[in-house]
């Protein structure tokens, strides 16, 4: 598989897993890391457009990394 190709699996993967969580209703700071799980998703989004497929990864990792702590804290896991 490509480089590319995965990013775009992992990100298809995390938008799954934030419709999984929809039902949830966050509290304090599971919102704030909710917030900052959706800014990596964006900032892998455009890293993979400039070809930064390394930075690019790294962000949908750290992504997907924040949302497993707060599905695991609720269950979803």
């Amino acid at each position: 598989m490509e480089c590319r190709e995965r990013i775009e699996k992992d990100l298809d993967l995390l938008e799954k897993n934030l419709m999984e969580m929809e039902s949830i209703e966050f509290k304090g700071e599971e919102r704030a890391i909710i917030e900052r799980a959706l800014n990596y998703r964006d900032d892998s989004i455009y890293y993979l457009e400039k070809g930064d497929y390394i930075t690019s990864f790294g962000c949908i990792t750290y992504a997907h990394g924040l949302l497993d702590g707060l599905r695991m804290l609720h269950g979803i896991i």
